[in-house]
Formats: C-alpha cells, structure tokens, sequence
C-alpha cells in the first residue's frame, strides 16, 4: 500500500510541476501516474549506474553533478513516455529540482 501511495505522490507533484512548467507537458493525470513509475524505474536501475561512472566528477562539483544526473533521468522518461514532453535540458533540470520540493512537502502534509 506504500508503494501506491509513494506513486500517487509522485504523479501529482509531476502534474502540477508540468502545469507551472511552460517548458513540460504531460497529457493527463493518467500520464503524470505513468511518468511516475517510469521515473521510479529509471531511479532505481539506470541511477546508480550513472552515479558510479561520474562518481569523480560528482566529488569535484561537490555533488552539484547529482542534478546534472536527475535531469538526465527526466529526459530519458520524455524519450520513454510519449504523453510527457520535455522542452530542453535546462527545464528538465528545473523540473527535477520542483518535483523534489513538491514531493517533499506532499509526503510531510501526509504524514
């Protein structure tokens, strides 16, 4: 039951950031439930991966690279999910860096 919830969380901070985004789109709450656990897959398999091979430079930028790294997942879910349209990388990463407030403050209110 988490795991639904924790999904439910995600598509909505997905939705409303691609409602304030001019630079996002995604075609209905069914597609940001979508993006959502495409992004939970992506997270979990592809992440860890681009984390070990840029693991150096992630040390010299003081873990700044990690944001470099979300915006690169976002992209690859645009790539993936049809219904969900990523502008550039720049509102990828601004995308990234919304959607982990928005999830953040979602679960707090929750809890």
């Amino acid at each position: 039951m988490n795991i639904i919830l924790q999904i439910l969380i995600s598509s909505l901070a997905v939705y409303f950031t691609a409602w304030l985004l001019p630079g996002i789109s995604v075609k209905s709450y069914g597609s940001a439930i979508i993006v959502a656990i495409v992004l939970g897959i992506l997270n979990v398999i592809l992440k860890p991966v681009l984390q070990f091979i840029s693991f150096p430079i992630t040390i010299l930028t003081l873990g700044l690279f990690l944001l470099v790294i979300n915006a690169i997942i976002i992209l690859i879910a645009g790539y993936i999910v049809t219904s969900f349209q990523v502008s550039s990388f720049w509102w990828a990463l601004l995308f990234s860096i919304i959607v982990s407030i928005v999830t953040s403050i979602l679960e707090n209110i929750i809890k």
